[in-house]
């Protein structure tokens, strides 16, 4: 892999050196998938993305994600920080959306001006899944909390937009503080469930400018906590829209992630249920933070 430009920039970061770093390596097309995985390894973020079309093919760029443990069909911070960059370095910056073909499908990313003169990344996941519930009991035993911390009018529901998610609604913050995975339960837990990752959340925020606080799991792809996942917001938009949990079956809200890590991140959520369908957008921004060649 020497001599491959590669890009470092945190998504989902209102500022440097927060929200979720991302490694991205251009022309990588000719490189092993065993390299590939070596490389996610070494540099240890939760997600490492390779761009194996450097010209766009079928109206997109292919690419491929790594987790330090294994490649994954789809993950929401690669798709937009992999955007930022194609758009940076291969597309030009007159270029308003990027189109990724992941092993998921193709998943678009547009380009937003907000308010305030910056610039929001916004992703359409495919239509949610919603598959198997948990009893809380169990869940309870798996995050070290008690029955009575979780919000009893929701469930614990599977749900997935590419990567199945548990989500399970808790009634504050000190609830999602106190959670404390328990690795033999949590082993038990995913065994034999598409679903490996487990998100907590509430409508209890250290921000009071957001809507929502959360926390992502993730220690069956060696990323103990996330910083941020837009594949588990994907998931909870599409979550907060069944289950009416904001009041209706349209969503815009924003949610608060990594505060409890040190890597304090915000991202977007728009959802809006149209019949047996939910259509899902994850958006935030990006920073970059450095670049170089592969040694």
């Amino acid at each position: 892999m020497t001599g491959k430009a590669f890009h470092i920039v945190d998504v989902f970061a209102e500022r440097r050196y927060a929200g979720n770093p991302l490694a991205v390596v251009l022309d990588a097309g000719d490189v092993a998938a065993e390299s590939m995985q070596a490389f996610a390894r070494e540099m240890n973020f939760s997600e490492t993305t390779f761009v194996t079309s450097i010209e766009m093919r079928d109206r997109g760029y292919d690419v491929r994600i790594f987790t330090p443990r294994e490649e994954v069909p789809f993950a929401g911070h690669p798709t937009l920080g992999t955007a930022f960059v194609i758009r940076r370095e291969l597309a030009g910056e007159a270029c308003h959306s990027v189109v990724l073909n992941l092993a998921v499908g193709s998943i678009p990313v547009t380009f937003e001006s907000d308010a305030g003169g910056g610039e929001l990344l916004w992703m359409r996941q495919v239509a949610p899944e919603f598959g198997e519930s948990v009893d809380v009991d169990s869940m309870a035993a798996v995050l070290g909390l008690e029955t009575s911390d979780f919000d009893g009018r929701h469930p614990i529901q599977e749900v997935s937009t590419g990567l199945p998610v548990l989500i399970a609604p808790l009634r504050g913050l000190d609830a999602v503080k106190r959670c404390r995975v328990d690795r033999s339960r949590y082993d038990a837990l995913v065994r034999d469930r598409r679903a490996k990752c487990v998100m907590v959340f509430c409508a209890e925020t250290y921000d009071a400018e957001n809507d929502l606080n959360a926390r992502v799991f993730a220690d069956y792809f060696g990323v103990p906590e996330d910083p941020a996942t837009g594949s588990a917001n994907g998931c909870l938009a599409g979550y907060l829209a069944r289950f009416r949990y904001l009041g209706g079956a349209s969503v815009a809200a924003r949610v608060e992630q990594g505060c409890e890590i040190g890597r304090p991140s915000l991202l977007y959520l728009r959802a809006t249920e149209r019949g047996a369908e939910i259509d899902v957008q994850v958006g935030g921004r990006v920073r970059p933070c450095a670049h170089g060649v592969l040694d």
